[in-house]
């Protein structure tokens, strides 16, 4: 049986430390600081990241070197085995699309999945994958199996600031200033594709409020299903946020106390790059048991 191996990047949230520990292998993406260029987890820290982006640098996002992309894969392949490889959200990069670019010369051998989703979301599909590849499904099989569920999923996030969106943007200055102005705290969401508005609000309690009444609604209806089978979890994210992360973690067991709680996580510095510091994020997968 040919072996399978399962390939993510870092916007998966999984450090390089965690991939080697649980036997998956991540790419970790770079980020160009004032023309200067870092790999997240290897030459940039979160700790290190955050400071630039208070102190104001340019941090942009940025796609892996093709040529660094194919060395990862040629070493993993040299045994004979075969990759699935789970990029971040082609609505959210290019480097899906790129991917599945380059795979075209590896004679199937390398299965591309976008399967739409960023951050814990995207870590949930990882090991997910991981636990089909031991139960000895193709690699063909469980690329099909997360194109199946790629839309089984949801994330809401709150910010604490509009100053990132509005450097990046994705939001005009008069729009950021009355934001400030009124002390609006938005609530977005990523359904798949693309990140969105949701709500607006003025506190972080009822941000916290707004994302519970949505994940209830998204198990009350799209995810009845799963939710009744035990095969629906709940996880954490945040931008240097943990003390609240640790309070809504407890708020969220309470308020869904049959549905498993599998990750609290630092959000992925693609995402936070564009969001800054302080955000607090909810998000429910469906998972293979």
């Amino acid at each position: 049986m040919t072996k399978v191996k399962i390939v993510t990047d870092s916007n998966s949230g999984i450090t390089q430390a965690e991939a080697k520990e649980n036997g998956v292998y991540v790419l970790p993406m770079p980020f160009l600081i004032d023309g200067e260029e870092y790999f997240e987890d290897i030459t940039l820290s979160q700790q290190e990241f955050y400071e630039h982006l208070q102190g104001d640098a340019n941090v942009s996002t940025s796609q892996p070197a093709v040529g660094s992309v194919t060395d990862f894969w040629d070493e993993l392949l040299a045994d004979g085995s075969e990759i699935v490889h789970i990029p971040m959200s082609s609505g959210l990069s290019e480097s899906c699309h790129t991917a599945e670019s380059l795979a075209r010369d590896y004679g199937g051998r390398v299965h591309v999945v976008d399967n739409q989703r960023i951050s814990i979301t995207q870590k949930q599909a990882v090991y997910d994958a991981k636990k089909l590849a031991e139960r000895g499904m193709s690699a063909e099989e469980i690329k099909e199996y997360l194109l199946k569920t790629k839309f089984d999923s949801s994330i809401y996030i709150s910010l604490d600031t509009l100053k990132y969106l509005k450097k990046g943007g994705r939001l005009t200055p008069a729009a950021a200033l009355l934001g400030t102005i009124l002390k609006i705290k938005p609530v977005l969401q990523i359904q798949g594709e693309k990140l969105d508005a949701f709500q607006k609000v003025h506190t972080l309690r009822k941000a916290k409020e707004v994302m519970i009444a949505a994940i209830r609604k998204d198990f009350d209806t799209r995810f009845k299903e799963y939710v009744e089978n035990g095969e629906m979890m709940l996880s954490i994210a945040h931008t240097q946020n943990y003390e609240e992360a640790a309070i809504f973690e407890e708020e969220l067991k309470a308020a869904f106390p049959g549905v498993p709680f599998h990750y609290s996580d630092p959000l992925s510095l693609s995402v936070s790059c564009h969001i800054g510091p302080g955000a607090l994020a909810v998000a429910c997968a469906r998972f293979v048991k």
